[in-house]
């Protein structure tokens, strides 16, 4: 199996279903970098703004809802479950945003369509990122401007790696590999600038952003078992194992937890670039 028969049999399966449960928790957590990128995207006033990998919709619904009718929103995510999950969540706005279940790296987006394309952690993934961002490009308008978020490496985010290196000696899970298609792809700048310039993207901006997030601690042990390597592994665990596990995982966070909140910091890169024609 190849890296993307590999992340669509994920995202249409154990993860995607998780995310999709876990819906309501993420747009919490992740709330300010929403935020973030909501804010520099309707900055520019775009006519028409691609999503890439919206996953369950949250940003693109927040992007459609600010900028209103005269904008056009579209997102496209590998994930069927999770752009199920989107569509029902923009099912009753005015002008709900179009959502396609498609690879973005392959998929043939009408040519110079899109002013800006952006996406909250959902460009990592791509088993080609060249391929990918050549693609994109190509669905851009002159001038379109590209803004993404992504995460830096797992040094700079411990508390994403906290419940796999607890729970390491009791499961067996995956070696993250460096530039793999996955959450930390996108730990080098270096390699993100490359990547964007292979593909003919100019103007290039990676600007590193810490940014505070939290979740009630009584979310914590749902968030664990149900997202990440971890997640991935307990969903498949008897129930001794998970009951094991989750009893070793959770003080792992307890330096995180404060007055009754889980406190973090999410390193990522804020990354722009722009399309140009001519």
């Amino acid at each position: 199996m190849d890296a993307t028969e590999d992340q669509a049999k994920r995202w249409n399966s154990t993860a995607g279903r998780a995310w999709v449960e876990s819906q309501e928790l993420l747009d919490r957590v992740f709330k300010p970098i929403e935020a973030l990128l909501v804010d520099a995207v309707t900055s520019a006033s775009p006519r028409a703004v691609l999503d890439v990998g919206c996953g369950t919709g949250g940003t693109t619904v927040a992007i459609a809802r600010r900028l209103g009718d005269k904008t056009s929103c579209t997102g496209v995510d590998i994930s069927e479950p999770m752009i199920e999950a989107a569509r029902l969540r923009a099912a009753h706005d005015a002008t709900p945003p179009t959502f396609i279940v498609a690879d973005a790296q392959t998929y043939e987006l009408e040519p110079a369509r899109f002013d800006a394309i952006c996406s909250r952690f959902g460009v990592m993934f791509f088993s080609d990122p060249v391929a990918a961002f050549a693609n994109l490009r190509r669905a851009a308008r002159d001038d379109g401007r590209l803004r993404f978020i992504a995460w830096r490496g797992p040094a700079d985010n411990p508390f994403m790696t906290t419940a796999e290196r607890a729970a390491r000696p009791l499961l067996d899970l995956p070696e993250r590999k460096p530039d793999a298609p996955g959450q930390f792809a996108f730990a080098s700048d270096r390699r993100v600038h490359a990547i964007l310039e292979g593909s003919g993207w100019i103007d290039i901006e990676i600007r590193p952003s810490d940014v505070a997030c939290a979740m009630r601690a009584s979310d914590l042990v749902a968030y664990v078992s149900r997202l990440g390597p971890v997640g991935t592994a307990l969903q498949e665990a008897d129930e001794a194992t998970r009951t094991r596990v989750l009893e070793v995982v959770r003080p792992a966070f307890d330096s995180y937890v404060h007055e009754g909140e889980v406190r973090f910091t999410a390193a990522c890169w804020m990354v722009t670039a722009v399309c140009r024609r001519h």
